[in-house]
Parts: structure tokens; sequence; C-alpha cells
């Protein structure tokens, strides 16, 4: 589901910016809504980066993390009731995009929250390229979602400009 070339440069990006993948913490109190509200009672937080998000959520809802760009959060995980997919979709690789949201549906037991951004952004990875390698329009990303998941809600008031914001209920 990742190439260990890109597995090893997100590695190294994760080491040498202090700001990459921290973006986790910013969707704690919609978790927590979604999570309250619909009767999930743990999380996984699939490329989670430093783990921001369970820094604020933690206290309140069991969440482990997942990211195969950091060496002690690589291993396979467990399904949960939540997986957040945050600031991820728009890093996988073109060719691996379809096996990674089959593992985040097979992983989700009761539902999927996810935040795709639409646009290239500004941060590169160590070998020049953008690191939004995947970018797509809304409606290419709801195709994708909607042949893995039985319903989606869609939260665009809770989106910035260019940002998909969704909670995929798992079939």
């Amino acid at each position: 589901m990742i190439s260990e070339n890109y597995r090893a440069l997100n590695e190294k990006l994760h080491r040498q910016q202090h700001a990459y993948g921290c973006s986790g913490s910013r969707w704690a109190d919609l978790v927590l809504e979604l999570a309250r509200g619909r009767d999930l009672f743990d999380a996984l937080d699939y490329g989670c980066g430093k783990q921001t998000l369970a820094g604020m959520i933690g206290h309140v809802i069991p969440i482990r993390g997942y990211d195969p760009a950091i060496p002690h959060l690589s291993e396979r995980p467990a399904p949960a009731d939540l997986v957040t997919c945050t600031d991820v979709m728009e890093h996988v690789e073109p060719e691996h995009i379809d096996a990674v949201l089959d593992d985040v549906a097979s992983l989700a037991r009761k539902a999927a929250f996810f935040v795709i951004s639409l646009e290239r952004g500004g941060r590169k990875l160590p070998d020049g390229r953008y690191a939004h390698l995947s970018v797509h329009p809304a409606e290419w990303w709801m195709r994708k979602l909607e042949a893995r998941f039985a319903d989606i809600e869609e939260f665009p008031q809770r989106a910035k400009t260019a940002e998909l914001v969704v909670l995929a209920h798992a079939r």
C-alpha cells in the first residue's frame, strides 16, 4: 500500500519538519462529537503522523495510531469502531489509492472519518515532488468512497476551501 521509497521519503520528512503530520488535532472536537453521537467506542487514527489527534482525545476515547512512515507505528492495526483518516489520502501514491481505501474500509467496524485536501499544497518531499501526490476533485473521491461504504455524510461547514470532510458508514 506504499512503496518502500515513498515510505522512506515520508519518514525523513516527519523527522525533518516538526509541523509535518500534525493536522489531526484540528479535528478533535468533530471526531468526539461524531463518536459520542453514534456510539463509536474506540478509534484508529490511520496515517496518524505525530499523533496530535490522540493527544487531544485519548483521554475521552481509546485511540490507536497507525502510520507506515513512522517505524514504531507501522505494525498492521486492528479494526476500530471509528477509523480517522485526516490529511492522508492526498499523500497516497496514485497506484495505491484503491488498496488504501479498501484497507481503511476493512478496519472500520462502524465508520471512517476522512478529511481530504483537494489541492496540491506547497509542502515538498525530500526528492522535490509535492507531498500531495493524489489531488482529485471532491466528486472523484466521493465515487471512491461510495464504492466502499454504505452511506456518506458530508460536513462542508467544517471544511476549508478545497477540502472534503466526510463520515463514511461501514457496510
